[in-house]
């Protein structure tokens, strides 16, 4: 990958380099932490705060919508004003919104708490790799400093959630928000005494108006979705579709017209592109769909303890791994588009196995199964996608193709819970209603009804025999509400397949395009024999960090990485 990092030559990195990067992986693992974290800890805040269905969703995902949403900007920032700057700013506002969010006393203070924790989260993102791009000028080096950052990223996704299992056994379910508090405090101190500052003095300037015009064209459409999934097709689903249009449509206008676009619309005339954008989305929206709501299954239905759930979570993340590893090894010899259906097909057949729980509470065997798999599946477009979509866009708008593939991710991800999660509550408090015994007060269903995750608390509060019959309704409308969000993930993953065929189909396997050039680079150069061999191999044996170099250039959000 060509570095536009620093003009001096390159030179190895020292102790105080390999300190300072471990200081800025514990922030970044921290923020794909934060999302494990609060999938364990919604049964028991659900009971204590008592949110409607459309709130946990809320709670849920405004954190990486805010994120999506937030990368364009944070990232230029960083580089106009220095990307350590932007770093600490963006750590000590997490350390706030850590306390301020586990402190809440009610749905809507947790809301402005993760919506803080996400704006923080934004700026932190683009600003670790950026900066550790910078500190690493040699070539070998910084693709391993890179490989780790991804590291821990996987590592934030498979820890967050047996740690959170673990304070939850012990403390209440605040105390996981708190985790980030030391961590980030530890961030603040070390990092200005061991990463440099760095910033692009060519850097455009910025602006101000196209970023609300953004989010007043996605967060509307985020509304309506949850609303039609709480209430059905009405007027108030209808308005905020509107309203995101024409947002939109201000935005596009703008972007078109100054001569600082926060968003290059240009990008999009790129078929492949624009197709890897919409695959990444779709693929993530069917991942985080259901592996948001696997663990409330495992503690509500089956009964878990929230350590046991943590330690399960374990394997759908061995399973994401397993898949990544696997794919730039697939890619050397079959095309892209075809390890990408290929995965979906195998993702398919793990929905399919969720679609058998039973709520009986004797599923924990095959939620961990068919989560691991659907993970496995769904990896190779999240390692494809974003180098697919990099790789197609002018090397003088890589910066700001990543910026566009990321937030695409994100957004993919926080749809997932969005989309699915609405439609598992539609599901969920319809059987409520309809299946509740007899004798329970209406204004008790009404309230078991709309909270499927502090439904069982509700059902428990109902004395004898008739608190058992609505904890068993309510049990059956959790896993009959599971059943069709895996159905719905099931079918954006053959969504995915047909796609990927359909706008990929043409991109070259990865080693016919390394072969292509090390050839070439041979016959410029003149090397013997021996000496291609050598680069051949050297280029083989890090075909795994060059892939991943790729896939994390997404979050460098106009850093010039």
């Amino acid at each position: 990958m060509t570095s536009q990092i620093s003009d001096t030559p390159p030179r190895r990195a020292g102790a105080r380099q390999w300190i300072g990067l471990a200081f800025l992986l514990l922030p970044t693992m921290l923020l794909t932490a934060d999302l494990g974290v609060l999938w364990l800890a919604t049964p028991p805040l659900s009971a204590d705060l008592e949110p409607t269905s459309t709130e946990l969703l809320w709670i849920n995902d405004i954190y990486g919508f805010v994120i999506a949403g937030l990368l364009v900007l944070t990232g230029n920032l960083g580089d106009r004003f220095g990307r350590r700057r932007v770093l600490l700013i963006g750590a000590a506002a997490f350390t706030v919104a850590s306390v301020v969010a586990a402190y809440a006393p009610n749905p809507l203070v947790l809301i402005g708490g993760r919506a803080l924790l996400g704006v923080a989260g934004a700026a932190i993102m683009p600003a670790t790799l950026a900066l550790i791009s910078h500190m690493f000028t040699s070539e070998r080096q910084r693709a391993r400093a890179i490989a780790m950052w991804v590291t821990a990223l996987s590592a934030g996704i498979a820890v967050g959630p047996v740690i959170s299992g673990v304070m939850l056994e012990h403390f209440w379910w605040g105390s996981v928000f708190l985790l980030g508090v030391p961590v980030m405090a530890a961030a603040l101190i070390v990092t200005p005494l061991t990463v440099p500052e760095h910033a692009n003095r060519d850097a455009k300037k910025l602006d101000f108006i196209s970023m609300p015009l953004l989010l007043l064209t996605l967060l509307p459409l985020v509304l309506a979705i949850k609303y039609f999934g709480e209430h059905g097709l009405a007027l108030w689903t209808v308005l905020p579709l509107v309203a995101g249009a024409v947002f939109g449509a201000v935005f596009v206008a703008r972007q078109r017209r100054i001569d600082n676009p926060l968003l290059e619309l240009s990008l999009f005339g790129q078929r492949t592109f624009t197709a890897a954008l919409l695959l990444l989305f779709v693929g993530l929206a069917a991942m985080n769909g259901v592996e948001y709501v696997v663990p409330q299954y495992l503690q509500l239905v089956s009964g878990v303890p929230s350590a046991e759930t943590g330690w399960l979570m374990v394997l759908p993340a061995v399973g994401l791994v397993i898949g990544s590893q696997a794919t730039p090894l697939l890619t050397r010899r079959v095309r892209p588009a075809y390890v990408i259906a290929g995965g979906a097909l195998i993702a398919v057949i793990g929905f399919v196995v969720l679609t058998t729980l039973p709520s009986d509470g004797s599923g924990v065997a095959i939620a961990a199964v068919g989560t691991t798999v659907m993970m496995a599946g769904l990896a190779p477009i999240t390692v494809l996608g974003t180098g697919i979509a990099v790789g197609a866009a002018p090397p003088a708008k890589a910066g700001q193709a990543a910026a566009v593939g990321q937030t695409s991710y994100e957004l993919g991800l926080a749809f997932g819970i969005a989309a699915t999660g609405s439609v598992m509550a539609a599901v969920y408090r319809g059987h409520v209603s309809d299946s509740a015994p007899a004798g329970v007060s209406k204004d008790v269903v009404a309230e078991a009804a709309n909270n499927y995750s502090g439904g069982v608390a509700v059902a428990e509060r109902v004395p004898g025999e008739l608190g058992s019959a609505l904890a068993d309704v309510v049990r059956s409308g959790l896993t009959s509400g599971l059943h069709t969000a895996a159905v719905v993930s099931a079918c954006l993953s053959v969504l995915l397949c047909g796609l990927s065929v359909w706008l990929l189909r043409n991109v070259p396997v990865t080693g016919a395009e390394e072969s292509a050039a090390d050839d070439e680079h041979h016959d410029d150069k003149g090397h013997d024999d021996k000496g291609h061999d050598d680069k051949r191999h050297d280029g083989e044996r890090h075909d795994d960090d060059v892939l991943a170099e790729q896939h994390v250039r997404t979050t460098s959000s106009s850093t010039g990485v």
